[in-house]
């Protein structure tokens, strides 16, 4: 029949063996061969009848004999056509069910912005994907397919423990102790570094400190970061008037320094820096080294301050003021609780969840539940929180299977943006990339991400908020997310351009927009458990979800060793690993002793016991 890539090269003599014992019916050919066939047994059959000199010559009559064939032709295979346009109708009807399953659960407004996606992972550099475990997704995709209609099983959407539900929000249950009379000492100025999370760290933090102290406390002010590149200040991000007037019996708190303080402030004489306390600093070394100056000069301004309050030991009282002021006095201003409240609603198809912890976030009232018979229930979703950005993955000095390309990027941005870490580096012994992701160091990539969701059980289907900033590697990095769960939401996807824009330039508020869409999801699952992010909100979820806000806390050191037998490992063996560690991670837990109260707030100064 000749080549199928010289089709203008024909063998008479292949055509009439194959005319010998009789043409192939047309329902026996593939999709290739489909085409192969209708070019021989049309147009090439035409060519191989005469020489160019005939068909100029005979032109009428060759078109004649050639109709003839073609009609001849259709008559005797009408059925085949037949059959095929069938099964291919039917198949194409079978994928528009599909399609329709899958995207049925989501809003309009969901639905319709979820290929915009793309847009807001796009890297600088994007380039081909690169998979680190491209069996393990190959079994991940078919396991999904299979289990699409089988019943939901257990999805981890509570914790594991009864005794967890005992435990009940309590912190700002002290109004009923009378405040004595307080003779302030001074003013407490505190400039916080970092971003939202390690800001909301420090205003809390502060308040302790100014009780511990006997200080009048100053608004805390925040500072500018060349990372974060945000503005906002404490009235742009959090509702001032309604924090001052919660903790008025606890603190003293006023939005400026007396005019005649500000000499002194200018002039830096009472000036404490980072440097100068040290990190989880003691009540104690506030006394001896604070309170004095505080007293000399009726003002002390904490610089820079990150860490510098210990968890233990410190008063009762003083350790409930933080929680009462994390959990309860710092509320976000109304215009983030508005954008946040439409990012939830549009998630949940506009429907209310009836949840303490939507009331806690965006300041609407719990509403009683409604049993009407039919209603259709608000949709449930997964946040994810995916570590991933840049500066995450260039700091880890991981491998991440970019090969030399990613290794000279991310280098080049160590240089650029962490250059005390390479002076520490040529320092200490290295450590290589191997070790770094055995030991547990590495950060998560979409594809791990991937393979533990799959691993869990989160069907196809299920809705997902991803938060955080540019996923370094773009749309290729996420492909293996993308691909087996299609309906991932943003905040840029779900809220329109004109929304969006009050908040375009200030990453502070827009972080703060991911932390009312994640605490308030029915399933947090975070990639980071060193995250500032995945922290607080794991903390707001346990304080306000009565026992029915689960998170998924990976452990990344026994994930790594799962993963290293990805190449032999069978499917079911990494589920039920996976399973085992996940769930180890859920178990109740009271907090350790110097442990993050903001993280874990089960215990008596947080949350009390019935």
């Amino acid at each position: 029949m000749g080549k199928q890539d010289s089709p203008r090269s024909p063998r008479p003599e292949a055509i009439d063996k194959e005319d010998k014992f009789g043409r192939r019916s047309l329902d026996s050919l593939s999709g290739n061969d489909l085409l192969l066939g209708r070019r021989v047994y049309g147009s090439e059959v035409s060519k191989a009848q005469g020489s160019k000199h005939d068909q100029s010559c005979g032109s009428g009559n060759k078109f004649s004999y050639s109709w003839k064939k073609q009609h001849s032709w259709l008559r005797r295979n009408f059925k085949s056509i037949l059959l095929m346009i069938s099964v291919t109708g039917f198949i194409f009807c079978i994928d528009s069910i599909m399609v329709s399953i899958f995207h049925s659960d989501g809003s309009a407004a969901v639905v319709q912005n979820i290929s915009r996606l793309s847009n807001v992972t796009m890297h600088k550099n994007d380039a081909s994907p690169v998979q680190m475990y491209s069996r393990l997704l190959n079994l991940a995709s078919d396991s999904l397919a299979k289990n699409e209609f089988k019943p939901d099983a257990p999805s981890f959407r509570e914790e594991r423990s009864s005794k967890s539900s005992q435990w009940k929000p309590c912190a700002d249950n002290n109004k009923e102790v009378v405040a004595l009379e307080r003779s302030s000492n001074g003013y407490i100025m505190v400039s916080a570094n970092g971003g939202l999370n390690q800001q909301r760290v420090a205003i809390c933090n502060a308040v302790a400190v100014a009780a511990l102290l006997n200080a009048t406390l100053v608004l805390p002010r925040f500072l500018y970061s060349n990372v974060w590149k945000d503005p906002s200040q404490f009235g742009d991000i959090y509702h001032e008037d309604r924090f001052i007037e919660y903790l008025k019996d606890d603190v003293d708190i006023v939005k400026d320094l007396p005019q005649h303080l500000k000499s002194t402030d200018n002039k830096n004489l009472s000036l404490v820096t980072d440097t100068e306390l040290v990190k989880e600093a003691k009540p104690v070394d506030y006394i001896e080294h604070v309170l004095p100056l505080l007293k000399k000069y009726g003002m002390v301004h904490l610089f820079g301050y990150g860490n510098r309050l210990g968890f233990d030991p410190l008063p009762f009282d003083v350790q409930r003021l933080r929680c009462k002021c994390n959990f309860h006095a710092l509320k976000f201003a109304p215009k983030i609780q508005e954008a946040g409240s439409l990012l939830v609603k549009r998630i949940r198809r506009f429907k209310i969840s009836h949840s303490r912890l939507e009331e806690a976030l965006l300041n609407e009232p719990t509403m009683a539940k409604n049993t009407v018979k039919g209603e259709e229930k608000p949709l449930k979703y997964l946040a994810l929180h995916l570590r991933f950005e840049e500066d995450m993955v260039a700091y880890s000095l991981c491998d991440f299977g970019g090969g030399e390309t990613e290794r000279k990027e991310l280098q080049a941005y160590r240089e650029d943006h962490f250059p005390l870490l390479l002076k520490r580096l040529k320092k200490s012994k290295s450590v290589s990339p191997e070790e770094l992701r055995k030991t547990g160091k590495c950060p998560l990539t979409p594809e791990e991400a991937t393979l533990v969701l799959a691993g869990l059980g989160f069907k196809r289907g299920t809705y997902i908020y991803l938060a955080g900033s540019q996923i370094y590697g773009g749309s290729s990095r996420m492909l293996p997310l993308t691909r087996l769960y299609p309906n991932i939401v943003t905040k840029e996807t779900l809220l329109t351009p004109q929304e969006l824009a009050p908040f375009k330039n200030f990453s502070s508020q827009l972080a703060a927009l991911d932390f009312i869409a994640c605490a308030a999801s029915d399933v947090f699952a975070m990639t980071d458990s060193g995250s500032q992010l995945s922290s607080l909100v794991s903390g707001f979820r346990t304080y306000y979800g009565n026992s029915q806000a689960p998170t998924l806390r990976p452990n990344k050191k026994r994930l790594a060793a799962i993963l290293s037998d990805s190449e032999t490992i069978k499917w079911k063996t990494f589920q039920d690993r996976v399973r085992k560690m996940v769930e180890e991670g859920q178990k109740l837990r009271f907090r350790p002793y110097g442990r993050s109260i903001y993280r874990q707030p089960r215990c008596p100064e947080c949350m009390c016991k019935f």
